[in-house]
């Protein structure tokens, strides 16, 4: 197989995971006898830096071009005081919206090695299995007018939170869609005893629900979700809901890994390539000391690999190594504990890499699919 992979490195440490992921590709390559090419665009702060615009048309070119996007991170303080078209979130905003990427997979897996790494008991995320499904390119973040204002000369702010019904069936359609294919639960978060969008939104999840019988759907106001989602976990299976809430409670779901550097994603549209990301952000604290965890990028690819290739074993062989890894000790700063293997992000790779081109469990996962 052939294909053709934009890398959009972007800011802080999105530099240094996404090296690391385009090695592990190389090596599912090199296993499995793949080809994949890669081609480099400018996103973020440093596109502003260079060019002038978080997302140059040439990086969206790029994109379309593609048959899938890897995305690292962008941001960090020394763009905070840009004007608002120019700031690095607004090139993350409009590359979503260019590849009309309306939904984002977010999925959280209880890792039995990491147990430790996770403030929560042990009881109380084991066997945690959970996919976020959030809508990407409609609500607060894109609706407009968003601006500040004089008004009986006080100084005031608006933001307008705004869905098509049209945005939130697909997006609720497709959460249904994933539930008829693991546990058969959709949780549907909204806010509808206040905000009259949520009341559409649960109004739009019943009527979504109605085509599919073999699937539960539950309703949950956001704030009773965040509470649950780290005090009952295991009874989450799919939760679709808008965008900000998604937003915030898939980032609230890392610590059921124990860290945000363990949590890919995946960004889908209707038609044209998939955009493939970890969702922590840019960490600009840390960023060129070689100490962030890759793994969340490196679980991205294997999302690449399963959804926009169809490459299952290979998808599984990624993941089987990130678990052979963890399960020997080794760790990034941000996951490590007593008794573990303290290792730098280029370290960490190395052991994926190596587990996907010689461990024998690789050599079985293939001979299953063969």
């Amino acid at each position: 197989m052939k294909k053709r992979i934009a890398v959009l490195a972007g800011d802080g440490i999105g530099k240094e995971v996404t090296r690391g992921a385009v090695e592990i590709l190389r090596a599912i390559g090199e296993r499995f006898g793949h080809q994949f090419s890669f081609s480099y665009g400018h996103i973020g702060g440093g596109a502003v830096d260079e060019l002038g615009t978080p997302l140059p048309d040439e990086t969206l070119d790029l994109c379309k071009e593609s048959d899938a996007v890897l995305l690292g991170a962008v941001g960090g303080p020394q763009w905070d005081r840009l004007p608002v078209h120019l700031r690095p979130e607004q090139g993350l905003l409009k590359i979503r919206k260019e590849l009309g990427l309306y939904a984002n997979l977010r999925p959280t897996l209880y890792y039995s090695s990491l147990a430790e790494a996770s403030p929560l008991k042990r009881e109380v995320i084991e066997e945690v299995d959970l996919l976020m499904v959030r809508e990407l390119t409609g609500g607060l973040y894109f609706g407009k007018p968003s601006e500040r204002m004089k008004q009986d000369g006080q100084d005031v702010v608006v933001d307008t939170l705004f869905y098509q019904k049209a945005e939130m069936t697909r997006v609720i359609k497709l959460a249904f869609e994933l539930a008829k294919n693991r546990r058969g639960h959709v949780t549907s978060v909204d806010k509808a005893n206040v905000l009259e969008s949520s009341r559409m939104w649960r109004e739009v999840a019943e009527e979504v629900g109605q085509q599919y019988p073999e699937v539960t759907l539950e309703h949950m106001l956001v704030d009773n979700a965040a509470m649950q989602m780290v005090r009952n976990p295991k009874q989450f299976d799919v939760v679709v809901t808008e965008n900000m809430f998604g937003d915030i409670l898939s980032d609230e779901a890392s610590v059921l890994t124990g860290s945000l550097g363990m949590l890919p994603s995946a960004s889908i549209s209707e038609k044209g390539p998939y955009l493939y990301e970890p969702i922590h952000g840019s960490a600009p604290d840390i960023a060129g000391q070689n100490i962030a965890n890759p793994l969340a990028t490196i679980l991205s690819v294997a999302m690449m690999l399963r959804v926009s290739f169809g490459l299952e074993q290979e998808a599984k062989a990624v993941e089987t190594a990130v678990d052979e890894v963890l399960n020997s000790g080794f760790r990034t700063k941000d996951i490590t504990s007593v008794e573990t293997k303290l290792v730098t992000t280029t370290e960490m790779v190395e052991e994926v890499k190596a587990t996907i081109l010689d461990n024998e469990t690789i050599q079985s996962i293939m001979g299953c699919y063969a």
